[in-house]
Parts: structure tokens; sequence; C-alpha cells
């Protein structure tokens, strides 16, 4: 059992999603840090009061606690998106000039080719 989990654990795979896990973690502490500090006082600069959602409560329900964490996830989901497009991006053109085209033989160099073939394949049968 312990070597099926040893291989299970240091696959590739694992690893990677082990990496991902952590770097969202760090990545959605500064997606938060940037809707609290940033665009939340912008918002409040444009609408002339804080803009603080987690303060809208009705009957004791703090209903304003649950739009603030889905207006962060969208902010989230929304930088996460760009970040991985753009890194696509540049591994598409990374990979586009990895690429190495081959250059194709001209049409004489191939006539050529063949001309020798059939001399040498004459002279075998002269022979």
């Amino acid at each position: 059992m312990w070597e099926d989990f040893k291989k299970f654990a240091f696959k590739g795979n694992v690893l990677d999603l082990a990496v991902g896990v952590i770097i969202g973690a760090a990545f959605g502490k500064i997606v938060s840090s940037l809707v609290t500090n940033i665009i939340t006082p912008i918002i409040a600069l444009i609408f002339g009061s804080e803009a603080k959602f987690e303060d809208l409560t009705f009957l004791g329900i703090q209903y304003g606690a649950f739009i603030q964490s889905v207006f962060d996830f969208f902010v989230i989901a929304a930088s996460i998106f760009l970040f991985i497009r753009i890194i696509s991006k540049l591994n598409f053109k990374k990979q586009q000039e990895e690429v190495v085209e081959e250059v194709p033989e001209s049409t004489d160099d191939v006539l050529k080719d063949i001309r020798d073939l059939l001399r040498e394949q004459s002279k075998q049968e002269t022979k």
C-alpha cells in the first residue's frame, strides 16, 4: 500500500496540482487585497460613500458578506482567466518559434534526383 501511495503522490500530475493549489491560494490573497485596498476605495470615491457590502444586514442576516464573497469570486475568476490567457498566448508564441520549417526541395532538385536514379537504373539494366 505504501508503494502505491508513493507512486501516486510523486507522479508529475499530482505535484503539478499541488503547486497549482499553492500558487492559486497566494494569487487569491493578492486579488482579495486588490479588491479590498484598491477597487473598493475607487468605488467609494465614485459613489461618494464607503462601498462595503459586508455591512449590509437585514433582520440579523448578513447578506452583505455573501455579496462581498461573490464579488471577490468574480474578480478572482476574471484575474485568473486573464492570467492563464496571457500565459497561454506566450506559450503558443514560444511553441511557434520552436517549430522549424523544413524547406521543401525545389522542383528542379527533385527532377534531377529522378533523372540520376533513372540513369543508374538504365546502367544496371545494360550490364
